[in-house]
């Protein structure tokens, strides 16, 4: 699997989009169409500080003139969110990954529920907005802790069928189970917010009977701790190579040190970049990439965060 094309472009306008939040314009710096972008599809920036961040898009469509996404500071973050706040401006020129989707709308679907928490809501405005020019039938649910930490609120007010949920006016969190209940039985239900928010919403998805086809989540990050027990061996069929993953690293890391081109960009198995098919064992999934019934199939893993429940793995490497 190829990294999308990289893009030039320039940093055009820093608006406020909420509480420690703030919406980012990115353009190429000709002003000719960018890439385009489906509902749920994210990019990855390179920053100058050598880290890479993938956010999501605000906005989709196939003729798009500027990136929007929006980034909350995070004080227990990794530390993107913290530069961007501090050190990007107008006029800063950031080389930026094309959109890559591994959060896709049904758009056929019959109906679709969109549940977001904080700044889950992000995707979701871009995927109720292409429900709305579709004409499809949807209801879009947001949780916040309160009013005061509302976000992307100009963009929400655009959309029809758009519910606000604030904890401290409703004396408790997100009714979850209610709402993925009150969803047509040939719904697609999708989720994207805190770990905890995701983790009720397939509780209340499996307790409700839904078919886990027709449920779709996005982690912030990864949902379990990369793999790191280790003593296992990684043979690469391409390249001809075998080497041995000891306790305390990644398969990436393994390659990396090697020598080996490895594909790779967040590190945490939230992207997909670093998808590399599996040719022999079974792999030990610690992804939010790949679904229930890809996982059960076995035929590809991300090598940055995965391992190996067999004591050897082949990959088409």
């Amino acid at each position: 699997m190829s990294l999308p094309e990289t893009l030039s472009l320039r940093l055009t306008g820093i608006d406020y989009a909420g509480r420690d939040t703030n919406l980012y314009r990115l353009a190429r710096t000709d002003g000719s169409a960018l890439p385009p972008a489906t509902a749920g599809a994210h990019i990855t920036l390179l920053l100058p500080n050598g880290l890479e961040r993938q956010y999501s898009l605000v906005r989709a469509g196939t003729d798009i003139a500027e990136y929007l996404i929006a980034v909350k500071r995070e004080a227990a973050g990794r530390g993107g969110s913290a530069f961007m706040h501090d050190s990007l401006r107008v006029g800063d020129v950031i080389p930026v990954r094309a959109p890559r989707n591994n959060f896709p709308l049904i758009e056929d679907a019959a109906s679709s529920l969109l549940l977001a928490g904080g700044i889950g809501v992000t995707p979701m405005i871009a995927m109720a907005t292409r429900l709305a020019a579709l004409g499809g039938t949807f209801q879009l649910h947001v949780a916040f802790k309160g009013a005061d930490h509302a976000l992307l609120s100009r963009e929400l007010d655009r959309l029809p069928n758009v519910h606000r949920h604030f904890d401290d006016a409703a004396g408790g969190f997100f009714p979850m189970a209610a709402r993925v209940a009150s969803a047509q039985r040939d719904a697609h239900l999708y989720c994207c917010g805190p770990a905890a928010m995701i983790e009720a919403f397939l509780d209340c998805a499996r307790a409700d009977g839904r078919d886990p086809g027709s449920v779709h989540v996005e982690y912030f990050s990864a949902p379990v701790k990369t793999a790191l027990g280790g003593s296992f061996v990684v043979e690469l069929q391409r390249s001809k190579r075998t080497l041995t993953v000891p306790p305390g690293k990644s398969i990436l890391q393994v390659l990396q040190e090697a020598g080996v081109a490895a594909l790779s960009s967040c590190e945490e198995g939230v992207c997909g970049a670093c998808e590399v098919r599996v040719l022999e064992g079974i792999p030990d999934h610690r992804d939010a990439v790949l679904s229930a019934d890809e996982r059960k199939q076995g035929k590809s893993m991300m090598i940055c965060c995965s391992g190996a429940l067999t004591d050897r793995l082949v990959l088409d490497l």
